[in-house]
Parts: C-alpha cells; structure tokens; sequence
C-alpha cells in the first residue's frame, strides 16, 4: 500500500501565505496581516498538521493502518482531517460538543469521523478521551497539538521567516491568540533569532459569555483556550503582560475584516483588535504584525454572523 509513503510534498502545500499592511489611523503605525486563512483548508492549523504528519511518516510513526485521532475545538481537526485524507490514513476529530455544524461538516466531507464529548469537560475532557481512546488501540497516533514541540517549530521555521521576508522593515510588535500557543511561540523564536527587539504579547479574550455553549473557551473566541498550552515558554521569547479583548471586540473586529474584503472568524478579530491596542502602545511609525487564523465560512451559525439573515 502507498499510503505514508514520504510525501515531500506536504509541508509545502501548508506555506507562502502573503502578508498585507494596512494603515493604522489611530495610533499611525502599520500593521501587517499574515493571510493564513489562504492555507488550503482555510487556516493556520494547516501548518502544524502537514508538518506533524511528514514527521511522524518519516520516522516510521505512521503507517497505513494507522488513526490519527486528535482533540480540537475545530480548525485543528479540519487540518488534519484534510492532510489525513492526502496521506490516506484514518481521521477521527474528538471535539465537545456544541462546536458549530459547519466545522463538523467541512471534517466529514474531508472523511474524517467525529466523536463528540461532554462539553461541560471542554477541551480537555476531549484530550483525556484520546488519550483513553489511544490506550486501547496501537493503531492510534496521538499528534498531541497543546504538548507537540513541532506545533511551535512548524512557525519558527516556516511562518515566521515568510513574516519577516514580507514585511518592510523592522518588526516592533507581535500579537497572537493563545489556544496550543504554537503560532505565537513559534513566530516569537523566528523573531528573537532574526534579532528583532519586538514586543511580544498574547492576545487574550476577556473572561465573558461562553461562545456556542463551551465554558472553556474564553471570551467567547474559539480555539483559544485558556490554560491547556505546554508549549508556550514565556521567558524564553520575552512575552509581555497579555492585551485583553473583549469578546464584542474581538466579533467586531472580525466583521469589519471581513467587510474589507478579508473573510475571516473570530480569533482573527480578536488578532486585529489586540494588534491595535499593541499599535496604539508603541506610538507612530512602527510596524505591528499578527495572523488572520481561519477562514468564516465555518462560523456561519455563529454569532459572528447572528447580525445577518440569509433570507431573500
């Protein structure tokens, strides 16, 4: 069977999303977006999944009978589910229930199965299921996102040189959501090796309404979870005090995106929201940098869209 063969390919089908600047009024500086919703299931979560896969086939990790099987609020399991179904393996998503129908959807189109878990466990009640389920079951291949060292080396190496390649001059701020804290762990070190002195800082939702009944995800922004990253090291890229953001904020934010012609969801809302607030603390002239994470056709049913009817 040629399933799992090396596939060079895949991690470079996962890269070369553009960067864009858009002026900043406010405070007068630039701030430049990282397209990643252009990835080919419509997030930056593609990344560490085509770069995990080709790890894990290359050291003899994954083989054709193997699971994939992972935990994830959403963007993560349509990444892998997608990268799964380029390789040939199995995919099942294990995600809490209440997710939207989209993200379900869009996993199952690709092949990949969905298991739904107590959501009043959240994410990690989904962790431990894989977790149990893997125990039981040798074919299993756990990518472990939130625990992965090649979640964050996927952006060191590849996202973060691509950022500093496109935007013009230095880099004086980075601002990211933390879910596994991958991409702002990543992007981070890029900088730190690059010898960019930018403040680097976390946007954080402001603790609120639970989003489409998930207790866990805070502010209402899915994928950012507070708490579960064993990635992050804060001291090692000198992460400052996190931006906080409300989850009004964070929606607006991301329509506006979307009315400029950027069609994004809610953590990428909450990115620009937060970017701003880091733009309008450096004063003029500086450059500010951050990713738009995933695409909004998933986030249809969502609040993100509770402003429009699709009525005639």
């Amino acid at each position: 069977m040629s399933a799992c063969h090396p596939k060079p390919w895949l991690a470079r089908i996962a890269s070369n999303t553009p960067t864009v600047p858009v002026p900043d009024a406010g405070s007068g500086c630039t701030i430049w977006l990282k397209l990643e919703y252009l990835l080919p299931s419509g997030s930056t979560k593609d990344r560490v999944a085509s770069f995990v896969l080709s790890h894990a086939i290359a050291s003899g990790a994954l083989g054709p009978e193997s699971v994939v099987v992972e935990a994830s609020s959403g963007s993560t399991s349509i990444a892998f589910a997608a990268a799964c179904a380029m390789v040939g393996v199995k995919f099942v998503a294990v995600m809490p229930r209440g997710v939207s129908g989209e993200r379900l959807l869009i996993i199952r189109r690709y092949g990949g199965e969905v298991i739904l878990t107590d959501p009043e466990r959240g994410v990690l009640g989904a962790i431990e299921e894989t977790r149990a389920m893997a125990a039981k079951d040798p074919r299993i291949f756990l990518p472990r996102q939130f625990e992965n060292p090649l979640n964050a080396l996927a952006h060191q190496r590849a996202t973060g040189p691509e950022l500093l390649a496109q935007v013009d001059g230095t880099i004086d701020g980075f601002v990211a959501g933390v879910g596994t804290g991958g991409t702002l762990m990543g992007i981070a070190c890029a900088l730190r090796e690059a010898g960019h002195p930018a403040r680097i800082a976390a946007a954080r939702p402001e603790k609120g309404a639970c989003f489409e009944g998930q207790p866990e995800i805070c502010g209402g922004i899915p994928g950012v979870v507070d708490g579960l990253s064993a990635i992050l090291d804060p001291e090692r890229i000198g992460l400052e005090e996190p931006i906080c953001v409300s989850g009004w904020e964070a929606v607006q934010a991301a329509r506006e995106l979307c009315r400029r012609g950027f069609p994004v969801g809610p953590s990428s809302g909450l990115n620009f929201a937060a970017a701003r607030k880091l733009a309008r603390a450096l004063g003029p002239g500086h450059n500010v940098a951050t990713v738009l994470c995933d695409r909004m056709e998933r986030y249809f049913s969502t609040d993100l869209f509770a402003d429009l009817s699709a009525r005639p």
